[in-house]
Formats: C-alpha cells, structure tokens, sequence
C-alpha cells in the first residue's frame, strides 16, 4: 500500500456559482504528504482506442475496465508511479474538473460491518479512472460511486467535482457506503480530513446522492447515535475525537472566520456547519488566499506573535508537507477551452504562487515534467519549493521580499488573464494559442522565483551564527 496510508492530510474548500464574485464554480485543495516528494503537471491527450483499455493499480491489485474514448484532461502525477499515479486534480475537454482527494477517516464501529477493502478503488487512482471519461460533475458523481459500490473503497475520502453549473462533494464512509451533496449555489465549504456531510434528504435527489442500501445498513446494523433519528452521515459514520480537536476543527474554523466572520465559533468546537454562506462575494483570490492561510491574525499564527504553545497548538492550513496547492475554476458562458483555469502552486501555498493554465492547452512546460527527490534546478516543483527553503529559517527577515514577489506575479497573471480573454475568439487554433501563452506565462514566473531565490542566498548570506558586528575601520 501507498506512502499515503496513514498520513492524515489536505484541506479543500468549494464554491458554488452564485457565492462567487464572477459566476465561476471553484474547487480547490493542498495535496500534503512530505516535505519533499515532487509534483509534475501535464496534459492527457484525447484517445479513442479500437479495444476496451484496463486499469491496473500499482498501489493494490485494484483494476477495471475502461471505455474505448478518453478525453483530454490536466493532471499532476507524482514523480514516480511505483506507488500509483496519484494524478489528484485537473479539468478535462469538457469543463469538469475534479480534485481527489480529500482524506478523512470513518470510524471504527462502522468499519466494523463494512470494513474497507484493500484492492478497492483508493486516492491514487480516482482522476485516473474517473474524470477522462464523464462529461459534468453529477456524471462524476454517479461514477466514482458505482465504482465504490462494486469495487468498495481502501480508504476514507472526499472527492470534489464541478462543472459550470454545480459544485459537488462525494465522501466514503465504509468500504462501499457513501454520499454526495451538491453545494449549495450561494454557499461555500471548508473541509479538513473528516467526514462533514451532515443531514442526508433522501427525498431531494437533485441535492444528494449516495450508495445503494445505505438506509438499510445503517438501520439494521443500529449505528445511528442521534435521538432524532435523522440521518447525519458525519455522526453516524465520522469521527470525534481528539484528532478533530486539534488537528481538523480549526482549519474549518478558520476558513469559516474568513468568509463568515461576523459568526462567533470556537476553533475547537465540534459543531461547525459543513455549509457556509459567506458574506461577501467570494473570488479566486480568496480560495487561493484560504489554501495558503496558517492562522493569519490570530495566536496561532506558526510566524507569528502567539505564545510558544498557541503558535504549535493547531495543525495549519498551509504547511511544509504540501507537494502542490490547486484551485480549479470554471466560469461561465465560455467555451470549455478557455472557460477552466488550472491555478497550480507547485511546493507549499504559503510560499509559492498560483500559476494558471486554461484548460484548452496541449502542453506543459517541459520544467512542470521533471522533478526527483534529488533538487533539480530545471523543475518547475524545486523552483518554487527552494524559495520556501530558503525563507524557513528566516521567515520574518525575508517575508518581505517573498510577498513582494507573489504581489507583483498575482497582478501580472490577472493582466494575463484579461489578455486572453481578449485575444482568443480571434485565434485560429485556439489549443495551439493557449499553449503557447500558458507556457510563456508559467515561463516568466519560474524565472521571477529563480531571481528571488537568487535574491535570498545574497540576503542570507549575513545570518552566519558566526557573524559578529564588527568596526569596518579595523
């Protein structure tokens, strides 16, 4: 099994349509395992295959068959498949993007009846054998469920989905039970490795989705706590525990404080709501400004001015162990093609930058391939993650000079942006033209990080703990 087994991680928010400040579904999440274990990006073009292809796990003995046509989507594998590709999140040729996944953990007393299956359909696998191959969010839905149904789970997930219309949360909470709920248009969620789903309405279809006999299950089998008999699927097949406590409730908390900060909440409590409604309109900037959040303006801040134990207390949004950070946008009355952004920031949120790729484009840059656990200056992932290197030891000396940098890129990539959108009803080959401004893009930020680094080695050079202030008339 994965590296990933019994690492808690990631955190992801989602957006509905009319909560957003431009009409755009929004889903995004950081991918954390290790400090270092290095991200590639990269585009899977459409294929049509005369015989049924099969997938094969390199994590378990799962596989499946898959059907003849594949169509295009954005992906970013690891650097290595000797544990499953792990592809995580992308837009495919249809405008639906999908980010998988989110882990959470079931508990015990349900696993019990329906323990999770170890060559089931896990994490590595799920945008590999789901989102080449549907053509809207629900799709995506009833997809990945079917699969779990038949195949079961080897793990307790998440799993985003959006199209321009819906945003959409699946979670597992056994080996073949599961639900999904269709984010409300004018909300928002935050979540943080636990099961969140609350109330299941099983007579609104359009809303809920979820496994065959899951009412059954969980009646015969006695495993509804609650006195009212509603069905609340974080109760029945969540956690609460001391984990939550400390290392999930204050992510959502914090989350919610952003958006919703007119509500008084407690960073610890285990009643915060799985849907928000925010009180502004919500932008790409603040899905970004969410995933590479550590407790800004509070006492837990880990840079910041709390007390020893209040800056360690709570497990931060961003933090060393993410690989790459995504928000996936789909605005709307847009083609497809230029309709979907990837924002990708390879290494830790906090430190690097968004970069975006529309989804029509054919390729990467050829430094968003590469990348081993030994640093290469020539990948896209060390780039930016030798910038967080460099400012960890010395944060508050060299913040500055780092958010310098990311302010400058965020108002060029908005200017890159309008320019596209203003260029491309007049392009022939409108893939070929995304391609190219893309990559000239994404070019020119890896450069401006190449320079900061540059900028902070000649900076650090004076924090030798073998310095000493000396008279420069001696």
């Amino acid at each position: 099994m994965s590296q990933y087994q019994n690492y808690s991680a990631c955190t992801s928010i989602l957006i509905g349509k009319n909560a957003s400040i431009d009409g755009s579904t929004i889903i995004g999440r950081n991918e954390d395992c290790k400090a270092t274990w290095p991200k590639h990006f990269i585009v899977h073009q459409h294929k049509e295959y005369q015989d049924v292809q099969e997938f094969k796990s390199n994590d378990n003995k799962f596989k499946i068959k898959l059907p003849k046509i594949q169509y295009k989507y954005t992906a970013t594998p690891e650097w290595t498949d000797k544990y499953g590709k792990f592809e995580e999140d992308g837009i495919n040729e249809y405008g639906v993007a999908m980010s998988a996944t989110e882990s959470a953990y079931a508990n015990s007393h349900v696993l019990g009846y329906d323990p999770l299956v170890k060559d089931g359909i896990g994490e590595e696998a799920m945008v590999t054998v789901v989102l080449p191959y549907i053509k809207s969010a629900r799709q995506g839905v009833t997809r990945l469920g079917e699969i779990i149904s038949k195949y079961g789970t080897c793990e307790s997930n998440g799993i985003l989905f959006s199209d321009n219309k819906e945003v959409w949360y699946l979670e597992t909470g056994s080996g073949h039970h599961w639900v999904a709920m269709r984010i409300p248009d004018d909300c928002y969620a935050v979540v943080s490795n636990q099961i969140s789903i609350r109330k299941v309405n099983f007579n609104d279809k359009n809303n809920f989705m979820w496994s065959k006999g899951i009412q059954d299950f969980v009646k015969d089998n006695h495993l509804n706590p609650d006195l009212n008999g509603e069905f609340n699927f974080r109760h029945i097949f969540g956690t609460h525990n001391l984990t939550d406590v400390y290392y999930n409730n204050p992510r959502v908390w914090y989350g919610q404080k952003m958006f919703t900060p007119e509500i008084k909440q407690q960073p610890e409590s285990h009643d915060l709501p799985f849907i928000r409604k925010a009180s502004r309109l919500l932008s790409i900037d603040d899905a970004k400004s969410f995933l590479s959040s550590h407790y800004q303006g509070t006492p837990y801040d880990p840079i910041g001015n709390g007390s020893k134990e209040d800056k360690t207390k709570y497990r931060p949004v961003s933090l060393a162990k993410t690989q790459e950070a995504h928000v996936l946008q789909i605005r709307p009355k847009m083609p497809h093609e230029i309709a979907g952004i990837h924002w990708l920031a390879m290494g830790v949120a906090a430190q690097s930058v968004f970069v975006p790729f529309f989804a029509g484009i054919n390729d990467t840059l050829n430094e968003y391939k590469k990348g081993k656990l030994e640093y290469n200056p020539k990948s896209a992932y060390w780039i930016f993650k030798l910038v967080g290197v460099l400012v960890d030891p010395h944060y508050l000396q060299l913040n500055d000079p780092l958010k310098n940098t990311q302010e400058k890129l965020n108002i060029n990539m908005r200017q890159f942006i309008l320019k596209v959108d203003s260029e491309y009803n007049h392009q022939e080959d409108l893939s070929k033209y995304l391609t190219k401004m893309c990559n000239k893009n994404a070019k020119n930020v890896l450069k401006e990080y190449q320079r900061l680094a540059y900028q902070l080695i000649s900076i650090s050079t004076d924090f030798s703990k073998l310095n000493y202030k000396q008279d420069l008339n001696l």
